[in-house]
């Protein structure tokens, strides 16, 4: 289907059409405008071929063509490379016979027995394991040299070797700073705080951006400079180059300290500033106007753009016969809504550079941790587990490890273990993770060890598993002030001295449970009220009592942190419940006239998504 030619009215699709929005000294003054701010600057820091950059700055490398591969695949090419027109596609072969002294490194893996993952000469996939956390340290260090030099910026962590960065609060500082008579209205202006501020000064665009071009007969080698300059200049015209100004510190920084490079795209929200992040790789910055946002859209074939390279691109490109930005543009809102649904409505503003999504940084704590092995080789006897017990569980010891190096306190709530063949056949257990006072290989495989057991202990005949993992879920900070049972005991028994949460508080136990960072290092403290032996829980409802036994053999105080830690115990049961809902469908057990046969104990008809998420795979 050819697309029609729409007439004039009310369907007639708009063109780009709020490229220069009016400013006012509302917008200057104001701090809360968000993702609607006409000043608004979002740029995209992207590490250059990260993995290979990390192995040259590992290995004191410069300038020699390097690759790095995981088992037979090559996974990062650095930028030396790249001129012999090696990819990632290529082979292993067909890239030395390219260029023959192309240096190889294998990533680091593990192997049972060593508690840190090491390079190799000689790598098994049937028995290592690949590492990527000499990747993730790396990577946490570009991040927080991102932070320190940008403390004003919002910045959001967008995968291994990107970051977005909001730079509207720190660009409207500077901004006042530079021009301070914008903090100023006049007494003339006749709209008050809604007037439009005066014209903007020229501006010294530098030499440390590109500027992509606004006519789409320049010539990009050449003239991006005389082009760009030559359009009238606007006040977000200004937040963009201040922005290309902190950013190009910040990069320049970090390949001085880390020795790696980094490109940037700097433009008015996220979309746009990752699509022009790679105009000039490697170590460069692109800034993108407002007035180029066409030129640098419309030519652009339409599939390229992220979540329009897979079923919904086809779909588009199938419906209306075309490939670029530009053939779609003329597609009224109203007709992309009636073929593809309500929301829809992205797909009508991504194609005219418009991006509502915001800049949010993310919790520095990781909620989950998971070590994960498709195995070449199956697991075919329950002693074989073990084996690759120990190997997770080194790559988790040296994880958590690594982040409690910055955060003492996080501790895992549960370890879980899952086992399967294929897709969907997968079996899991899971458990509290104890505290211990050392976080080592040794604890975990225990842990992981006693799961393995329970999970295919009562297993008869041969099992086949190609795919295992081992992962700690609800990681807490938990409070750096508290203290683990063993120390408390030993101080009351000691000097008899009550902790000041017991006597200020009244019951901690209560106020314990009110903070979400739970502690997972002791049970809580014991209620005010020590003559209490049940309580009932205000989850499920149920009155849950101290044993008689255990009446008749304790004492008061004992009884009281008997019954804080059958809470703790009881608030475990239902996080772990809430880890199972989340991990796996809950399965009954249906006995047919030759085996039983697992089936989800949920039938009810689903029912399916609908406009354009049908063209995404569900997760």
């Amino acid at each position: 289907m050819m697309i029609p030619t729409h007439q004039k009215g009310k369907n007639k699709a708009q063109d780009f059409d709020d490229l220069d929005p009016v400013i006012t000294y509302r917008h200057i003054l104001q701090n809360n405008l968000g993702i609607k701010d006409p000043l608004r600057v979002v740029a995209l820091c992207d590490s250059d071929a990260f993995y290979a950059a990390c192995e040259m700055v590992r290995l004191g490398v410069t300038d020699k063509p390097l690759v790095v591969l995981q088992w037979e695949g090559i996974i990062a090419v650095n930028y030396p490379a790249r001129k012999f027109g090696i990819s990632r596609f290529h082979k292993l072969k067909d890239a030395k016979e390219r260029c023959p002294e192309l240096m190889i490194v294998h990533v680091a893996t593990y192997k049972e027995g060593d508690a840190e993952p090491g390079y190799w000469d000689n790598v098994d996939s049937r028995t290592h394991k690949v590492s990527l956390d000499y990747y993730r340290r790396e990577s946490s260090k570009v991040f927080s040299m991102l932070k320190e030099g940008l403390p004003d910026a919002e910045i959001e962590k967008a995968s291994i070797d990107e970051a977005f960065i909001d730079f509207t609060k720190p660009v409207r500082q500077v901004l006042l700073q530079r021009f301070p008579y914008l903090s100023q209205i006049p007494a003339d202006a006749p709209n008050g705080v809604d007037t439009p501020l005066p014209p903007p000064p020229p501006i010294d665009w530098g030499t440390d951006s590109h500027l992509i071009p606004i006519y789409s007969n320049a010539n990009s080698e050449s003239t991006d400079e005389e082009t760009s300059q030559s359009a009238p200049l606007t006040w977000h015209d200004i937040a963009l180059r201040l922005a290309a100004e902190m950013m190009h510190k910040v990069r320049v920084d970090i390949a001085a300290q880390l020795g790696y490079t980094t490109s940037a795209g700097i433009a008015r929200n996220k979309f746009l500033a990752k699509l022009c992040a790679s105009y000039r790789k490697p170590y460069s910055q692109t800034i993108l106007r407002n007035q180029a946002i066409p030129c640098y859209l419309k030519p652009l074939e339409f599939q390229k753009i992220r979540f329009l390279g897979g079923k919904l691109g086809q779909a588009l490109a199938k419906e209306y016969d075309v490939s670029t930005v530009a053939d779609l543009l003329p597609v009224p809102l109203e007709e992309f809504q009636a073929k593809f649904g309500e929301s829809a409505i992205w797909v009508y503003e991504i194609l005219r550079g418009i991006d509502r999504s915001e800049v949010k940084e993310k919790s520095p704590v990781n909620k989950s941790m998971l070590a994960a092995k498709a195995l070449q080789k199956p697991i075919t006897k329950i002693d074989d587990g073990p084996h690759w017990i120990r190997v997770l569980a080194a790559e988790l010891s040296l994880r958590l490890n690594d982040a409690r190096k910055e955060r003492p306190n996080l501790w895992p709530k549960t370890l879980a273990l899952h086992a399967g063949h294929g897709y969907g056949t997968a079996r899991s257990k899971q458990a509290p993770f104890p505290f211990t006072k050392e976080v080592t290989v040794n604890v975990i495989a225990a842990a992981g060890g006693k799961l393995w057991k329970e999970l295919v202990g009562n297993v008869t005949g041969t099992i086949r598993i190609t795919y295992i993992s081992l992962g700690f879920t609800g990681i807490e900070a938990t409070d750096a002030s508290q203290q683990s049972i063993a120390s408390f005991l030993d101080s009351h028994a000691v000097t008899g001295v009550k902790r000041p949460n017991e006597e200020k508080n009244g019951n901690p136990s209560k106020s314990r449970h009110r903070n979400t960072q739970r502690v997972r290092s002791r049970p809580s403290s014991p209620s005010a009220d020590q003559n209490t032996t049940s309580f009932t829980c205000l989850e499920c409802h149920k009155t849950l009592s101290l044993s008689p036994k255990l009446l008749s053999t304790s004492d008061v105080l004992g009884r009281a942190y008997a019954l804080a830690a059958l809470k703790d115990e009881h608030s475990d049961f239902h996080f772990a419940e809430s880890v199972a809902r989340e991990m796996e469908p809950e399965v009954k057990e249906v006995r047919g006239p030759h085996k039983k046969v697992k089936t989800p104990m949920i039938q009810e008809k689903e029912i399916g998504p609908r406009g354009i998420e049908k063209f995404f795979n569900r997760t």
